[in-house]
C-alpha cells in the first residue's frame, strides 16, 4: 500500500468517526500507531533478530526471523522494502478498531439532547 492510498482510507475513517469522538480517536491513534520510518531503522540495524517484526505484531515471523538470523541476511533484506508496507496494513487495522468502537460509544450530550426533545 503506497502512502496515498493510506492517507485517505485513514482520513476517511476519521471522518466517518462521530465529531464528538473524533480528536479522541485520534489521541488513541497516535498513541498506538507503527512509525514505518522507525522499523526500517530497526530492520536495518536488529532485523536479524527480527525486532521489527515483533513490534509490528508478526510474532512468528519474528521467532523464524531470530532463529535463522534474518535468514542469513536474505530476509532482512526482504523486509526492507516490505516492512512499511507491513506497518501502514497494521496500523489501518488499529484505526479500523478504534473506529469501530468510537462510533459505538455515544457521543457526549447526545442523551441529554433526545431527553429535551421528548
Amino acid at each position: 500500500m503506497n502512502q496515498r492510498a493510506y492517507t485517505l482510507e485513514l482520513l476517511q475513517l476519521a471522518s466517518a468517526v462521530p465529531s464528538g469522538n473524533r480528536q479522541a480517536f485520534m489521541t488513541a491513534f497516535q498513541a498506538s500507531e507503527k512509525n514505518p520510518v522507525v522499523l526500517f531503522g530497526f530492520n536495518i540495524f536488529l532485523g536479524a533478530l527480527g525486532v521489527d517484526r515483533f513490534l509490528v505484531g508478526d510474532i512468528l515471523a519474528g521467532v523464524l526471523k531470530l532463529l535463522t538470523l534474518g535468514g542469513l541476511g536474505l530476509w532482512q533484506l526482504i523486509d526492507c522494502f516490505l516492512i512499511g508496507s507491513r506497518a501502514r496494513n497494521k496500523n489501518l487495522e488499529l484505526a479500523r478498531q478504534l473506529a469501530n468502537s468510537f462510533s459505538r460509544t455515544a457521543q457526549p450530550g447526545a442523551d441529554e439532547s433526545t431527553a429535551t426533545s421528548n
